[in-house]
């Protein structure tokens, strides 16, 4: 009996499908799309920031988590996915966004006939404003593109204004001692604030070679750290071993006030509103590196 209902189930499932596969076909003509799901982080705040209301027929599961997006109250009333593709296809969307890493879920949309869009990972400020543009038209709306690439370049040059002179060494350090490298959106954040990495040391000296970051010890920080700090999301209580790291007294002791910075991750994992936002708050946080 439990066999044939799950293949009652299944026959149910593709039935659906099915008819929804029939009615996507239908509904994609030539125009804007007017039914787009995000799943992924990034397009979740892309799409809040330059599509219509109207147009955003879901969000990925991320949307409402304050600790990676800064537009969680814009993204309170609309549906969220569940984390499978059938819970995108009930929605009957004309297009859909999602990240590199959905693989699985592209191909089996693709099967489907249903348009699928991917927001690549920004790891530059320049990648950002084309990203703006390119999803500005994407969902008909270039103008606002153009307007989100503007103010990003705005918020650079406001950067770039307050920057750091001369320029101070950095590191992103984040819990058990990994450190961000310097091809990421972060890095390329600070560069811009007046804050460099440190020159890579020989084999020995604490630093990896790798360009998308690797792990340094306490004990080079304490030693021969760089001139300032900069912590994402930084624990404030010793509760494991990698929050240890970050809360180690002899650490908070050389790296002051005006030694860290404590940047919220949500400003540096995406481009669209949260880098905006980030520029703005880098702006302001590196000023207490002067007093």
């Amino acid at each position: 009996m439990t066999f044939k209902r799950t293949i009652f189930a299944g026959g149910l499932v593709l039935a659906v499908f099915a008819a929804l596969h029939g009615a996507v076909r239908r509904a994609h003509a030539e125009g804007p799309p007017k039914r787009i799901v995000s799943f992924n982080l990034c397009s979740d705040q892309l799409l809040l920031a330059l599509a219509d209301p109207g147009q955003i027929a879901g969000l990925s599961p991320y949307a409402v988590n304050p600790l990676l997006s800064v537009m969680t109250e814009q993204a309170a009333g609309f549906p969220r996915l569940d984390w499978d593709a059938e819970s995108i296809v009930t929605l009957a969307p004309d297009l859909v966004l999602v990240g590199p890493s959905r693989r699985p879920t592209r191909a089996m949309l693709d099967a489907m006939g249903i348009r699928v869009a991917e927001v690549d990972l920004v790891s530059n400020l320049a990648d950002a404003q084309r990203q703006a543009r390119e999803i500005g038209a994407l969902v008909g709306h270039p103008e606002r593109g153009e307007a989100l690439a503007r103010d990003l370049a705005q918020a650079e040059v406001r950067l770039a204004a307050a920057a750091i002179k001369p320029p101070r060494t950095a590191l992103v350090i984040q819990r058990e001692g990994y450190r961000e490298g310097p091809a990421s959106l972060v890095s390329n954040m600070l560069s811009v604030a007046g804050l460099q990495p440190p020159a890579r040391a020989s084999s020995g000296g604490g630093f990896m070679s790798a360009e998308q970051g690797g792990f340094v010890s306490l004990e080079h920080l304490l030693t021969d750290g760089p001139d300032v700090l900069v912590f994402q999301d930084p624990p404030r209580a010793a509760q494991d071993q990698g929050a240890l790291f970050i809360t180690h007294p002899a650490l908070l002791a050389r790296y002051g006030a005006d030694r860290r910075i404590d940047l919220p991750e949500r400003y540096t994992v995406c481009g669209g509103p949260s880098l905006l936002q980030g520029l703005d708050y880098l702006t302001k946080a590196i000023g207490t590196l002067r007093k």
